[in-house]
C-alpha cells in the first residue's frame, strides 16, 4: 500500500489513468480506483468518529460523492488533493453525531477517567490480560482524539498519523501552510499536555494506568474481551503503513508521544466492499458514468 499523504507519492500517475478510464465508462477501473483509496478514507473516518460502524457509513457516503463528482475532475490539481479535499470537507461538514461516547473535551475525559474506579492487576494478571489492557490503551487514545475540535482532529490525523507535510496537508484542507502548521502544533500540544498530566504511560508520576481501569471497563461493557474493537491481530499499525517516524516532529515533543499514536491500529479491509458493487451497478450511477 502506498501512503497517498507522503510527498514522494507516485500513485497520481496511476490514479489519472484510472480516472480517465472510469470517465470513459470502464467499471473495473472505477472499482480499482475506489478500492485503492478506500482503506485510507476509512481509517481517517475511523479515527474521526471512533465507532467503526459510523466510520463505514461515512466512508460509503464519501465514496458515492467521489464517484458522482469524478466527471468534474479536470486535472488542474493532483488527484489526491482533489479526492481528499472531498473527504475532508465531507467529514468536517457531517452532522453525524459520534455514537457510544460522551467525550467531547479533555475536561470530560478527565472526569470520565477519574470517575472510573481503579482495580489494579498483579504483574501476573497484567501478563494474562495483556491484549485487553492494550485494548484499553487504544480506546483511551482514540478517545483523546475526540476531545479535539473536528478541524484539529483531522489535521492531527493527516499530519501526525499519516505524516502529511504542511504542503500536502494545507492543499487538502484548503488552508495556508502556516495555518496547517499552527493547527497541527496546537492539536499536538493539547493531546500531549493532557497525556503528560494524566497518562501513566507517558509520565510515570501519573496514577492513571490502563491495567487499573480495564476491570471496570469490562464490567461496564465498555470493552468486550471476546470481541475487541481495536487490538486485533488482523489489523496493521499506522507506523507500518506510513513512515516509521514523522517528518514534522516539533522539538518540544518527545518521540515516545508520537510512537504511541503510530501504534494505533490501521484497518486494511473495509467491511462494506460489497456495497461498492451495489453503487457501481446502480442504474443512476451507471447512466451518470456511462459504465460498461
Amino acid at each position: 500500500m502506498e501512503n497517498p499523504f507522503l510527498r514522494e507519492y507516485i500513485g497520481d500517475v496511476t490514479d489519472i489513468q484510472l480516472v480517465n478510464e472510469a470517465k470513459s465508462g470502464n467499471k473495473k477501473s472505477l472499482e480499482v480506483l475506489i478500492l485503492k483509496h478506500q482503506p485510507y478514507i476509512y481509517n481517517i473516518a475511523w479515527k474521526m468518529v471512533r465507532n467503526p460502524t459510523d466510520a463505514e457509513d461515512l466512508t460509503q457516503e464519501v465514496n458515492i460523492k467521489i464517484i458522482t463528482k469524478l466527471s468534474q475532475f479536470e486535472g488542474k490539481s493532483a488527484f489526491r488533493t482533489w479526492l481528499y479535499r472531498i473527504v475532508a470537507n465531507h467529514f468536517l461538514m457531517s452532522k453525524r453525531k459520534t455514537s457510544g461516547t460522551v467525550l467531547n473535551s479533555f475536561d470530560s475525559m478527565e472526569q470520565a477517567l477519574d470517575g472510573t474506579p481503579d482495580a489494579p492487576l498483579t504483574e501476573l494478571e497484567q501478563v494474562e490480560n495483556k491484549q485487553v489492557i492494550r485494548e484499553m490503551n487504544y480506546m483511551c487514545m482514540s478517545g483523546m482524539l475526540l476531545c479535539l475540535t473536528k478541524e484539529q482532529r483531522l489535521t492531527f490525523i493527516l499530519g501526525e498519523m499519516f505524516n502529511a507535510d504542511h504542503t500536502i496537508g494545507s492543499e487538502i484542507l484548503g488552508i495556508s501552510k502556516d495555518n496547517f502548521r499552527k493547527r497541527l502544533s496546537r492539536a499536538r500540544a493539547d493531546i500531549f499536555n493532557f497525556m503528560n498530566n494524566k497518562c501513566g504511560l507517558v509520565n510515570k508520576s501519573n496514577p492513571c494506568r490502563c491495567h487499573k481501569k480495564v476491570t471496570y471497563a469490562i464490567k461496564g461493557k465498555a470493552i468486550d474481551s471476546k470481541n475487541l474493537l481495536f487490538n486485533r491481530s488482523e489489523y496493521s499499525k499506522f507506523r507500518i503503513i506510513v513512515k516509521p517516524k514523522a517528518d514534522l516532529m516539533m522539538e518540544y515533543i518527545d518521540e515516545k508521544y508520537s510512537e504511541l499514536y503510530q501504534k494505533l491500529p490501521f484497518k486494511k479491509d473495509f467491511n462494506k466492499k460489497t456495497v461498492l458493487q451495489d453503487i457501481v451497478n446502480d442504474e443512476h450511477i451507471k447512466n451518470l458514468m456511462n459504465l460498461n
